[in-house]
């Protein structure tokens, strides 16, 4: 079955929105996941066959692109989507003659980390307190950026 990573649709948005909620502690609201045409938004899907499997949220302005939200229903991780879909990100950065790229990783995220580190994010700064974790703690998020020369 192939895989394919295109532009976010509106069909899209009610498997979207199930990934979400499965994927993450803190899932996004249906009201964010909806939108779709913020400003300089720049959102993909990972498709295989007819299925999303994941996605990734990114904003755009002014050459700076923040990947906002990514993740893959969790019955496909470990097949290499989430490289999959970073690598489609950083791509469609480029292609937009992006300078730089930037996300922040919850710091108990390492598999996330990892992933970005290898990707060629480098880690420049913690926003302490940041992410609400269960129950009722926090923990700090960590701000990672990718420069295009």
């Amino acid at each position: 079955m192939s895989l394919n990573i295109s532009s976010l649709k509106k069909e899209h948005l009610p498997e979207v929105f199930q990934i979400e909620t499965q994927a993450h502690t803190h899932p996004w609201s249906i009201k964010l996941i909806g939108d779709i045409n913020g400003r300089g938004a720049c959102h993909h899907v990972l498709v295989k066959g007819d299925r999303v499997v994941g996605y990734f949220y990114a904003q755009n302005i002014l050459g700076e692109v923040t990947l906002l939200n990514i993740a893959v229903h969790p019955k496909y991780h470990g097949r290499g989507y989430g490289k999959a879909l970073l690598e489609a990100f950083l791509d469609m950065c480029a292609m937009v003659n992006a300078e730089s790229a930037w996300l922040e990783v919850r710091e108990s995220n390492q598999r996330a980390y990892t992933l970005y580190e290898v990707a060629g994010f480098n880690e420049v700064d913690r926003r302490k307190g940041y992410y609400p974790t269960k129950p009722g703690g926090k923990e700090d998020a960590i701000i990672m950026s990718y420069l295009f020369l």
